[in-house]
């Protein structure tokens, strides 16, 4: 038996299904002082990964594109019993990949504009597609690459 880390600790599939099931993360760049730069967004997965979009000249890309060091964390819960939460810590992809922008962008746009959420690289309709592409068309997409993923889950205890 381990300790209480080692009993609210999520599984892989565990924290798979947290993160498919959450839509905003907290990140966290480098400002060139050394001070993070916290933000928070929404998120769509991308092969499984933390995705999000962002203007290519804002300060987190403008901070990765110096040093790709990024942390995200994804919580849920508001009482202590039920406290739920993932923290990647590693780098950072900035992707400008057109295709890549529309397929998040349409799960984040979304989310955003309270609309239902398509299914990630689903067909679009041609007219929000258009829609999409022109308010894409100054956004980047921050793929999280983790190195290190620390999880919690207080219902467990």
């Amino acid at each position: 038996m381990g300790g209480k880390r080692d009993q609210i600790k999520m599984t892989p599939d565990e924290v798979a299904a947290f993160l498919a099931e959450q839509f905003k993360v907290q990140v966290a760049t480098l400002d060139p002082d050394g001070a993070p730069h916290l933000v928070t967004m929404f998120y769509a997965l991308l092969d499984g990964r933390i995705a999000f979009s962002t203007y290519a000249s804002s300060q987190k890309v403008v901070n990765l594109r110096r040093n790709p060091v990024m942390t995200c964390l994804v919580e849920a819960g508001t009482e202590y019993a039920e406290l739920r939460g993932v923290k990647l810590k590693g780098k950072g992809r900035i992707v400008e990949d057109p295709d890549v922008r529309l397929k998040v962008g349409a799960v984040v746009g979304s989310r955003l504009a309270g609309l239902p959420v398509p299914e990630l690289g689903a067909p679009l309709d041609p007219g929000f597609a258009e829609a999409l592409r022109q308010s894409m068309a100054k956004r980047v997409i921050i793929v999280m690459d983790p190195d290190h993923v620390a999880s919690w889950d207080h219902r467990k205890l």
